[in-house]
């Protein structure tokens, strides 16, 4: 089942400027799916109005096959904003946890549960009676991705949750997010990023639009190398660094029929 699927989306602002203009994608159920750009291409633009939180200027985007209104579909839809300000408003980290879970009408008990796990993992047990304005970058931003994931979503979209985080719990965020049975969109600048959550990259350009595909295996170098390619420190030609590892089986224009895939929409 398609839990996304816009056409022709385009967004202006009311400036006139162009955020982002005849955008497709279509996201399956229990997909993992990065959306990969440099800085300024539109990605932040795209989580909104993916997210139904800015309305398009054209296009359409229909929800889980049911519905282009994304109000009748918003429980189902957690969107995690670049900036963690934005999304801690609440007068302390505990009850920000449990602002999605009260709404959707989850038992206490059941909610305080899922709570403490998060706050566990993500190491913020011992913040939670503290008001977000006085946590660190990294902590507001494990904050904020706990709020997002506490109220266990359909559909998860991420603008860069791992850009404010040590190593440690950047690992975590990552097992997190792997670990999530829904469906999950990171927007993100940095492709070295991509295999920790990609197995299947997709990277239309203007001249090809190629679907390229890796095995990012556990264990293995999935920094640096998706599928046994490098990955470059820039979101520029993504299809052709496929290319000139001379790896040319892996280069589709067909999606693999492989379930729960991750793609790589690239900008």
């Amino acid at each position: 089942m398609d839990v996304i699927d816009a056409r022709g989306v385009t967004h202006e602002y009311p400036d006139g400027t162009t955020a982002i203009r005849d955008v497709d994608i279509r996201v399956e159920r229990g997909e993992r799916v990065a959306v990969v750009g440099a800085n300024g291409s539109g990605k932040s633009t795209l989580q909104l109005v993916l997210g139904g939180l800015v309305d398009r200027t054209a296009g359409t985007i229909r929800y889980f096959e049911e519905t282009t209104d994304p109000e009748a579909v918003r429980e189902r839809l957690g969107v995690l904003l670049q900036d963690p300000d934005d999304y801690l408003f609440n007068t302390t980290v505990r009850e920000d946890l449990e602002y999605g879970p009260s709404q959707l009408g989850v038992p206490k008990e059941a909610a305080t549960r899922r709570i403490r796990r998060l706050a566990a993992d993500l190491g913020l047990s011992e913040l939670l009676d503290r008001p977000p304005f006085r946590l660190s970058g990294g902590e507001k931003q494990r904050a904020a991705v706990a709020s997002a994931l506490a109220f266990e979503p359909d559909v998860l979209l991420f603008d860069e949750p791992l850009g404010a985080v040590d190593a440690r719990y950047r690992a975590r965020i990552v097992e997190l997010i792997a670990d999530h049975e829904g469906t999950v969109l990171v927007f993100t600048p940095s492709l070295a990023a991509v295999p920790e959550v990609a197995e299947r990259a997709r990277a239309p350009t203007a001249a090809d639009r190629a679907a390229v595909r890796g095995d990012s295996r556990p264990g293995g170098d999935a920094v640096d190398r998706l599928g046994g390619a490098p990955v470059p420190r820039t979101p520029v030609r993504l299809s052709r660094v496929w290319r000139r590892s001379g790896r040319t089986s892996s280069i589709s224009t067909e999606p693999a029929e492989k379930p729960h895939a991750s793609l790589v929409f690239h900008f």
